[in-house]
């Protein structure tokens, strides 16, 4: 077949969009690097399918996993997925600060490299490790806290979870054929229009959004719907854990702000692949709109990412204070505020872009004024530890450590509000450390906090105590020397996204960066050690009452790990800390009157179908391969009719079998003896905590 045939059939797709093409006619460190990610993607991919293969571990990934449509085992499916994404996000990290650090000079990259590490990065961290993050705990915990036995729409959920994964691997695979996009995690055009940047990688981007987008939507929709509709008897919204209120709000901010995403992106294409003008500089494009657009999503963005996290540190000051959580009401009243202010404030990304002054000062202000419900946020928590029984456990560290952080990013947020001062720092890597100083300690501590305080509860053991304190103070140090120089040299001028700098006074952070670079690197290992050295000493830290820190809300009045239908009877609410008034009532751990049948969803493969077709239909776009990408476009319909009609859709477990299993947990809890919290790091503590009733008020 001559080239001219092969490349109508398949597209762009020639063998030059190989990396190893590259390196091959021009072998140089820029290229070896380039490659190098590809081999670890590659050679990372070839052992875990040895692993399944050689444990013969396909079936039961198969039968309990990959088809099912239990909410908890999909939150940790999205929870695995972020942390292998997360992996690849630091790497990046540490290669850009490696880069900048490599100066005075070019340093080791082509420019072009550079650029397409930091777009990768910064896509990565926020749509493929952050809200796979977030959207994994909600799943996991709201319908536990809740009383629910799953979410209102199981099917729709494992399909969210199937697209989500799909666009992440685009990501994955723009390592391995092609490059990705130059234009920053942002995109802003011309520097993605077809004129400007003619390559796949802009492609890469706009369907991984698009199709991740389409997922993270119908999740929000899910949990807004659950929370409505599937609450315990008793638990009315103002009886809601706190952490279901900020589900909630985010819930809304998705279900609102990811629209505009979608519609900027799909602009975009029309930009490039029909030679549309929405965003071009001539026949009646405008930029503008693109950023309007997209910021219209990316401020909401922010705070649907960081609600969540105030949740789950409302959580855990509560709990390992021994307190009920000071100030509820407002803290439901602030963050609603939040939700509603973060749509107002999105023009304060472009203050540099041309707006009258009256709009900027507007913006502005609004800008500030988002501030005030988050130090009540900061305030009640501190309130919350004010005087409580206060145990410094791995959780609670992640939560003092986001404390004093992120109060200084919001100091430098408030600061930014300033039109003025934006003006002369917005290009800078002042604006950089900002971005990083809110979103590490404020959404990523939040998620690895949550994994030590609900990885018990998930897998019926607890995580290393000792090794989660090493990650905590690997975490902190490593974002202080990382990010804190970037204030200073932002201030000195130097521009964000450069991969080159000539100024000698700029050296000494960008080394102090790189070595805080290596210590994050570490935390994440630290990370993995903490669940090896977990796993293999898990009979000595198993749980399998079910709380092991005296717990306050319903998902620690069930087992660990919980059965698949959660509760056995749906519990009758009758406080806002529904466990802990019950523990304290000398009413938990009753045997029911009676039980019912449960019916449940059954396991469909229709998430993991739309997974692979729609990952396949995303590559055929990128490379124009016209005739698969309307292939798997009828392919996906079918099943999608197909399944529709389904009338098996449901399994029964019968009452007896939920008595048994019941009652004999029952057995087990009255058979355990209660530890109080000088033993709740140790072999002793079997789930089952003594209340710590003296900071309960």
């Amino acid at each position: 077949m001559s080239s001219v045939e092969s490349s109508t059939l398949f597209g762009r797709l020639t063998w030059d969009a190989l990396p190893i093409a590259a390196l091959l006619k021009n072998p140089g460190v820029n290229e070896i690097v380039a490659n190098a990610a590809g081999g670890v993607l590659v050679g990372g991919a070839a052992v875990v399918l040895f692993i399944l293969s050689y444990f013969k571990l396909w079936g039961p990934l198969w039968r309990d996993w990959l088809t099912s449509t239990d909410h908890k085992k999909i939150g940790i499916m999205y929870i695995v997925f972020a942390l292998v994404m997360l992996a690849r996000g630091v790497l990046e990290g540490v290669v850009m600060r490696a880069q900048q650090a490599a100066g005075p000079g070019d340093g080791f990259l082509e420019a072009g490299h550079f650029a397409q590490l930091f777009s990768t990065h910064g896509t990565i961290m926020i749509f493929f490790v952050a809200v796979p993050f977030v959207v994994g705990f909600i799943n996991f915990i709201m319908p536990l806290q809740i009383g629910a036995r799953d979410v209102a729409f199981p099917v729709m959920n494992q399909i969210s979870l199937g697209l989500t994964v799909s666009a992440g691997m685009m990501l994955m695979v723009s390592l391995v054929v092609g490059e990705f996009s130059t234009g920053g995690w942002t995109a802003y055009p011309p520097y993605t229009g077809a004129a400007f940047n003619p390559g796949v990688g802009p492609d890469y981007w706009i369907w991984a959004i698009v199709v991740s987008g389409i997922g993270t939507t119908l999740s929000g929709i899910n949990f807004a719907v659950t929370i409505y509709k599937m609450r315990a008897p008793g638990m009315g919204f103002l009886r809601l854990p706190m952490f279901c209120w900020t589900v909630i709000c985010s819930s809304i901010l998705i279900i609102f702000a990811m629209p505009p995403l979608g519609v900027a992106a799909l602009l975009l294409a029309a930009d490039r692949y029909l030679d549309f003008h929405f965003f071009t500089n001539d026949l009646g494009g405008n930029m503008m709109n693109y950023a309007n657009l997209f910021w219209l999503f990316g401020h909401p963005e922010v705070y649907l990412l960081v609600l969540p996290a105030y949740g789950i540190y409302s959580e855990v000051f509560a709990t390992f204070s021994a307190k009920k959580l000071y100030g509820y009401i407002s803290l439901v009243i602030a963050t609603m505020s939040i939700a509603v202010l973060s749509f107002t404030v999105w023009l304060h990304h472009f203050f540099t872009m041309g707006q009258s002054a009256l709009i900027n000062a507007v913006f502005g202000v609004a800008t500030m004024l988002i501030a005030i419900p988050t130090g009540v946020k900061v305030y009640d928590w501190m309130a919350t530890m004010y005087r409580g029984r206060i145990r410094l456990s791995v959780p609670m560290l992640y939560g003092i450590g986001f404390l004093i952080l992120f109060v200084i990013g919001g100091l430098s947020g408030v600061i930014l509000a300033n039109p003025t001062i934006d003006y002369q720092v917005h290009n800078t890597l002042f604006l950089v450390a900002h971005f990083h100083n809110v979103l590490l300690p404020g959404v990523l501590f939040a998620m690895l906090a949550g994994v030590n305080y609900w990885f018990p509860k998930a897998f019926g053991f607890r995580l290393d105590e000792r090794w989660g304190r090493i990650s905590v103070l690997l975490w902190v140090v490593g974002f202080l020397f990382t990010f804190m120089p970037l204030y200073f040299v932002g201030l000195m001028g130097m521009p964000r996204r450069s991969f080159s700098w000539e100024d000698p006074s700029f050296h000494p952070y960008m080394i102090t960066a790189v070595i805080g670079a290596l210590i994050i690197l570490s935390a994440l290992l630290s990370v993995l050690v903490q669940l090896y050295i977990s796993i293999r000493d898990r009979a000595q830290n198993r749980v399998p009452v079910g709380d092991p820190w005296d717990g306050r809300t319903l998902e620690w009045s069930i087992p660990a790990p919980p059965p698949a239908y959660n509760f056995a009877v749906l519990p009758q609410v009758r406080d806002r800390d529904a466990f802990a008034e019950a523990k304290e009532n000398g009413t938990a751990y009753q045997k029911p009157t009676g039980y019912d049948d449960i019916e449940l969803p059954r396991n469909t493969p229709i998430g993991f179908l739309l997974c692979v077709l729609s990952g396949v239909w995303m590559f055929a776009l990128v490379w124009w391969i016209w005739w698969l990408a309307l292939l798997v476009s009828v392919a996906m319909l079918l099943i999608i009719i197909v399944w529709s009609f389904g009338t098996e859709t449901e399994i029964v477990i019968p009452a007896a079998q939920i008595k048994q299993e019941h009652e004999a947990w029952l057995d087990l809890v009255a058979r355990t003896p209660a530890v109080d919290r000088d033993d709740e790091t140790a072999p002793a503590n079997l789930g089952y905590a003594r209340p710590d009733m003296e900071g309960a008020t």
